[in-house]
């Protein structure tokens, strides 16, 4: 929610985007650092927001410098090799830290503090590295500046509708996995054990987020994003159908790869789709605007979800969910068709012309 204004604070200053993103990065080291010295729950509560919120808000930063250093025909195929490291990283020290938080050992908590910390502390000084230019602008940015793009660029503005509709879908869905899998009222007579459960929800679908990250890198180079997505949507929707209304062990194995195959290409369109679109020197700006957006939805989705899920059968709320996602897919149709809509020069009218 914050990404605007972290992008016009970064503007105003004339800070290189790399530069800033490590230093924001430090505040977040610090806020892990703090409560394992301090161990007190309300310094605990605030100095994890503020960390997880440090991550979060240098996304549009890191989209600009993936924009300024990556080549345009491989950059999906380089981010995703990003995203393989940071899953398999993920699942290992998601073992790693459940294993020693295990029994009576929850005390270890503070170290693992220190590990987030030392682990933000040293990307900070890997993305302090990094060549970067400050953001141009002209004259002093306006901490919501960049909102204005959304109202003036309508392939822009059309794009984000379509990923608000896909994005809210999700979003409502997501929580409601464990609670389908846990809640014995949806699955009468069958328990499910939690680490059937973390198979379901996290192994399988990682797994393909793993294997297929490479693909969706290599397709996000060479085919039309506008078709991407609406590929990406459809796997999703068939994702969701099949979790949601599958009474057996494989039906549920289905619906956690498709979802998994398509959160992989999700990872690469959600982070590089801007530079598509947005002008080259107006890539964070873009990308703080779509992050924004996300947040509103992170924040709205799974509590209608879960308001929705008291009063309306979870299989037909997966089925609104579905009708919500092939909504948005409908809605990117034209935008397939129609390279005019994009602006001269940009690296989507290259792409459709070819």
């Amino acid at each position: 929610l914050l990404s605007p204004v972290v992008v016009a604070f970064v503007t105003n200053r004339r800070w290189p985007t790399s530069k800033a993103a490590a230093c924001i990065l430090a505040v977040g080291a610090a806020s892990f650092l703090v409560p394992a010295a301090v161990p007190v729950l309300p310094v605990f509560v605030a100095c994890s927001v503020v960390g997880m919120a440090s991550s979060a808000a240098i996304i549009p930063l890191l989209t600009q410098m993936y924009q300024d250093n990556y080549p345009e025909k491989e950059r999906g195929r380089r981010f995703s090799r990003t995203v393989m490291i940071r899953i398999a990283m993920a699942a290992l020290f998601s073992k790693l830290a459940g294993d020693a938080l295990s029994g009576e050992r929850l005390e270890g908590f503070r170290w693992l503090l220190v590990v987030f910390g030392g682990a933000l502390g040293f990307a900070g000084f890997c993305l302090a590295r990094c060549p970067t230019e400050p953001i141009p602008h002209d004259g002093r940015a306006h901490p919501l500046r960049a909102l204005r793009f959304a109202r003036d660029d309508k392939v822009f503005r059309h794009t984000l509708i379509c990923w608000m509709l896909m994005g809210f879908a999700n979003l409502m869905m997501l929580p409601l996995r464990i609670e389908y899998l846990a809640n014995e009222k949806y699955h009468p007579g069958q328990i499910l054990s939690v680490g059937m459960i973390a198979l379901l929800t996290g192994v399988i679908p990682n797994l393909a987020r793993l294997v297929l990250s490479p693909v969706w890198g290599h397709l996000f180079d060479r085919v039309n994003f506008f078709a991407l997505r609406a590929a990406l949507n459809v796997g999703f929707a068939i994702g969701i159908l099949a979790f949601f209304t599958s009474n057996s062990f494989w039906g549920l194995v289905v619906g956690a790869v498709v979802y998994g195959i398509s959160n992989a290409g999700g990872d690469v369109a959600w982070s590089l789709w801007v530079t598509k679109l947005a002008p080259p020197e107006r890539v964070a700006d873009y990308m703080s605007v779509h992050t924004f957006l996300t947040g509103v939805r992170g924040v709205l989705a799974p509590a209608v979800g879960f308001a929705c899920v008291s009063r309306v059968p979870l299989g037909l709320l997966a089925g609104i969910s579905c009708a919500l996602i092939l909504a948005a897919s409908a809605l990117l149709l034209p935008e397939m068709k129609a390279g005019r809509k994009a602006r001269p020069g940009s690296a989507l009218v290259e792409e459709i012309s070819e």
